[in-house]
């Protein structure tokens, strides 16, 4: 027997969120399952990353990058969409600092809808603004913040012309929780404490709520300490009101006045957890940190809750041989350009020769 476990791999097809979770979800066999086979993403051990910040735990990366349009905002989407479908709408609607768009424009796509998502001009990263044209999404830039665009769309909303897919339609939540699920399930337990980024709070909202059902039926053993960490130029949350202005390197969550902020408070005060802030700074640190010890790229947002994680190990707030799992929440490859200044490092130009380069590296 090799040292390596071998296991045998059964080609099953991943049916999506809605079709592996229907019994926990709020559909019936009449609704139109409007899919890109989002979810079954990979909860990935960072054994390198736990050594270089001096933790004693196991921290695992729930990985959402890899859905279909590289971030989790596809497993709302998926239940938003189809629900709407079922409805009878034909145009969905969003205001987004990016991975919103891109998912709401890719489902309505698949749906065979019309997408209008708002954007704050200059506000977004580029891989995410690609994506919304590309879908073919009608984009609108405002001259304003997310959460004028967000006003826009509910005023929009209230019209019964379109239907809203922001996270204010409950059933984004819905189709979020189940990537509590998928933790427990890949573990075989409910992790005990879980980190994520906040913005806009509907994915710590979504999150506790998962890890609360799935208690309730008897598949999981325990309820994680949920750990949020929100940017300090962004933190509405933790200075206790709303920022008219905010800013960070992290436009994921460069959000000044989130629509799930109680529900965020709630799953925090339930579940004996924090809500805290990080600078820019730290989360650049923790942004190449983890890639660069574990091959994990990740878009900014995601460095958030890992530099939560050095705060917690350094004030020695995680107990020896905890189980963490946190949620890097979209792919690195969303906003290159903010990776690309944050490495440090530029090409090295040489002369197209062997001997140029063996020089170059030291052969």
């Amino acid at each position: 027997m090799s040292a390596l476990e071998t296991t045998t791999c059964k080609a099953t097809r991943w049916p999506g969120v809605i079709r592996a979770y229907a019994t926990h979800l709020p559909v019936t066999a009449e609704t139109p399952v409007v899919t890109l086979h989002e979810g079954n993403t990979p909860l990935i051990r960072v054994d390198n990353f736990v050594r270089a910040i001096e933790g004693d735990f196991e921290l695992y990366l729930k990985y959402e990058g890899l859905n279909p349009t590289g971030s989790f905002k596809d497993r709302g989407m998926t239940l938003a969409v189809s629900k709407a479908k079922e409805r009878g709408a034909s145009a969905v609607i969003c205001a987004s600092t990016g991975n919103t768009s891109a998912s709401a424009a890719a489902y309505a796509s698949r749906a065979g809808m019309k997408c209008v998502v708002i954007l704050p001009n200059g506000k977004i990263a580029m891989g995410k603004l690609a994506q919304a044209l590309m879908y073919g999404a009608t984009t609108i830039a405002i001259e304003g913040n997310f959460d004028d665009a967000l006003r826009i769309v509910r005023e929009l909303g209230e019209t019964g012309k379109v239907e809203v897919v922001n996270s204010i339609n409950p059933v984004r939540i819905e189709g979020q929780k189940t990537a509590a699920f998928e933790i427990c399930d890949v573990l075989g337990r409910a992790p005990d404490f879980h980190f994520l980024p906040v913005g806009n709070a509907g994915n710590i909202t979504a999150y506790w709520k998962g890890f609360r059902e799935y208690q309730a039926v008897g598949k999981a053993d325990r309820l994680p300490r949920m750990f949020g960490y929100q940017a300090a130029g962004a933190a509405p949350i933790v200075d206790g009101h709303p920022i008219a202005d905010p800013q960070t390197i992290a436009t994921a969550i460069r959000i000044g006045n989130p629509a799930s902020w109680q529900s965020a408070l709630a799953a925090a005060a339930e579940s004996q957890g924090h809500i805290g802030k990080v600078t820019d700074e730290e989360i650049l640190h923790a942004h190449r940190l983890i890639a660069r010890s574990d091959g994990v790229f990740v878009e900014p947002a995601c460095a958030a809750p890992l530099a939560g994680l050095i705060r917690c190990v350094r004030d020695r707030l995680i107990p020896k041989g905890s189980v963490i799992t946190a949620t890097m929440t979209g792919h690195g490859l969303k906003d290159p350009d903010t990776a690309i200044q944050s490495a440090g490092v530029q090409p090295l130009v040489v002369r197209p020769n062997t001997a140029a380069v063996m020089e170059v590296i030291g052969l």
